[in-house]
């Protein structure tokens, strides 16, 4: 393995761990600083602001990446992310928090870049594998994190901030020592409308044979919030679960996705192509989905976590099949667009959940997952258009 893949996947690890520490007790803090009447707004406008500038600014920062290299847009991300990460360690204020939330939202090209990154040090036909191992990096991160945080923030509330600043502070140190430059920056003169934000998605709109892949990445992101959005509130309702059964559930999670993701992709993909995991990947998902809507008993819950994490797999080559369909000097694009679009769905999906949940939960609990299943299942059919040969609709 090559220092630069090593670093992209260090600093994709401790971006997560540094996410993840902040997880257990960021409702504690709002509510210390705005105390029990207004922490619900001021936890909604931080979601909201960060996902709103994510969605504004990735395709941005995706199309600098193109023109000025990766390393620099990377270190700028790093820094923004830092910087929020001590505003919240130290601000008393609840709008500061905001304010910070913002500033990482704008920056926030981090997985845009490290996915670019990867493409561009990556032959074609070991991208699924390498995007395999950005996931598993990613999920081991999710794990340790949120322990850690645990932890300090029993010491002292403020610290798992301090401590997220800390990876992210070594992030930035490794990137900007160690991590070399993927590819020559454009000489083309940069057209000032790449920086409309929208400009990007009139782009992706132009490339009609690459947009069914792109819709099918937003029905995923769609359908990752089923789970996402109602694990804890489907556990305590249908199996009885209490925390620290929910803490099992998702550890146990977090270790068959981690292990999927680094040693099943690259050979599923070596042995059944890209599409032949995709496929492969979509049908363990809806087999899982279909299961959680019929389990009645407990040990049911955990059962199905190999399904969810073999059904991981979809993901990576997906992503593999998308690096595929544009030339190398629009990599940087395309997962920006592709940021741009998974925080919308990021927005989108966990209100469609929570409201189908709710709105169904009396009626039959499990309706949620078998919706999932179905839009699974209609995504399907925009499958066949991978298979126009790389650059035809660059």
């Amino acid at each position: 393995m090559n220092k630069a893949l090593l670093v992209i996947l260090a600093t994709v690890a401790l971006d997560a761990i540094g996410a993840g520490l902040i997880i257990p007790i960021l409702p504690d803090l709002l509510q210390e600083i705005a105390g029990a009447g207004d922490f619900g707004w001021l936890y909604g406008a931080m979601l909201a602001v960060y996902a709103l500038m994510q969605f504004i600014f990735s395709p941005v920062l995706g199309a600098l990446s193109d023109r000025y290299g990766r390393r620099p847009v990377l270190l700028l991300s790093l820094a923004g992310t830092l910087l929020d990460y001590l505003v919240m360690a130290l601000s008393p204020f609840g709008w500061m928090l905001v304010v910070g939330r913002a500033m990482a939202g704008i920056t926030s090209a981090n997985m845009a870049v490290a996915t670019a990154y990867i493409t561009d040090i990556t032959p074609l036909e070991q991208r699924a594998q390498r995007f395999g191992q950005i996931g598993a990096v990613m999920s081991a991160g999710f794990i340790i994190g949120p322990v850690l945080g645990g932890v300090l923030g029993a010491w002292w509330l403020r610290s798992p901030f301090l401590a997220a600043a800390l990876f992210n502070g070594i992030n930035l140190l490794v990137a900007l020592l160690v991590l070399p430059e993927s590819r020559t920056p454009g000489t083309q003169t940069f057209d000032l409308k790449a920086l409309n934000p929208l400009a990007p998605l009139l782009w992706l709109w132009n490339l009609k044979p690459l947009l069914p892949m792109v819709m099918v990445s937003v029905v995923f992101g769609l359908i990752a919030a089923v789970p996402g959005t109602i694990w804890v509130l489907y556990g305590a309702a249908r199996f009885g679960w209490d925390s620290v059964h929910m803490g099992l559930s998702f550890a146990l999670f977090g270790v068959f996705g981690t292990l999927a993701q680094a040693f099943l992709v690259g050979p599923l993909s070596r042995r059944f192509g890209d599409l032949g995991t995709l496929m492969i990947g979509v049908g363990f998902d809806v087999t899982a989905y279909v299961l959680m809507a019929f389990a009645d008993q407990s040990w049911m819950g955990y059962a199905v976590a190999p399904l969810f994490a073999l059904g991981g797999v979809a993901m990576p080559a997906l992503q593999s099949l998308l690096t595929s369909r544009v030339s190398d000097e629009q990599q940087g694009q395309l997962q920006g667009v592709l940021a741009s679009l998974m925080s919308l769905a990021g927005i989108v999906g966990p209100v469609l959940t929570t409201l189908i949940f709710f709105a169904t939960k009396d009626a039959w609990i499990g309706t949620v997952w078998i919706v999932g299943a179905a839009l699974y299942l209609a995504a399907s059919p925009m499958f066949i258009t991978v298979r126009q040969p790389k650059g035809a609709d660059a």
